[in-house]
């Protein structure tokens, strides 16, 4: 995928709007799917904001409904992947830690595999394999 800017985020978790779960152009839904909550509720809160705010909410729903992009089918490849990005979204330095705590742990195994590989039970192991051909 070519990018306009070198600055632009892999990060597929934006705005969206669903118009194949939405009601009316899917913008409650691409809401309520940024946020992590469920439609129902994000459809309820307009519905009460409709009250006291009727003029400029349908100003702001009719300018979301043509400014935000629909969801592309395949936003993300599994769920792990979802995961993944919604919480760097939403927490990053939870994210951050925990690539963190992998890098650290991928350390730890090479440093062993460095050990094993430099170790005299490595070139046994090596001999007796050799013997066995």
């Amino acid at each position: 995928m070519d990018r306009a800017s070198p600055y632009d985020s892999p990060n597929p978790h934006r705005l969206y709007r669903d118009p194949q779960r939405g009601v009316l152009g899917g913008v409650c839904t691409g809401i309520a799917d940024y946020f992590g909550v469920q439609p129902a509720v994000v459809r309820l809160a307009m519905l009460f904001a409709l009250f006291f705010f009727s003029v400029p909410l349908v100003i702001a729903y009719v300018i979301a409904l043509m400014v935000l992009p629909v969801r592309p089918p395949q936003l993300y490849r599994d769920a792990e992947e979802e995961a993944f990005w919604r919480t760097v979204s939403t927490k990053p330095d939870r994210s951050l830690a925990g690539l963190t705590q992998r890098f650290r742990d991928m350390e730890k195994r090479i440093v062993g595999m460095e050990a094993y590989v430099a170790s005299k039970e490595f070139e046994l192991n090596r001999a007796i394999r050799d013997l066995d051909r």
